[in-house]
């Protein structure tokens, strides 16, 4: 019990300190290698079509947005 204490304590803090930090510097927690975009890939599905599954999510996806924005009260 004492080790999932001290170690949920630890967590606490790291998460805490986290937090503090971004309020003060309002940069978002990013990785070191700059990931797809240091290789020149501007997403993660790089390819000039689309696959039919890709297309009915992209489509799904609008439809909500045009949903919501035509319920939009303000």
């Amino acid at each position: 019990m004492a080790t999932f204490l001290a170690a949920f304590l630890f967590l606490l803090a790291f998460f805490l300190l986290m937090s503090i930090g971004y309020l003060i510097k309002r940069k978002a927690v990013q990785g070191s290698c700059g990931g797809l975009g240091a290789l020149g890939i501007e997403k993660a599905c790089d390819c000039d079509e689309p696959c039919d599954r890709r297309k009915a999510r992209e489509a799904k996806e609008l439809a909500r947005q045009e949903k919501l924005n035509k319920h939009r009260i303000i």
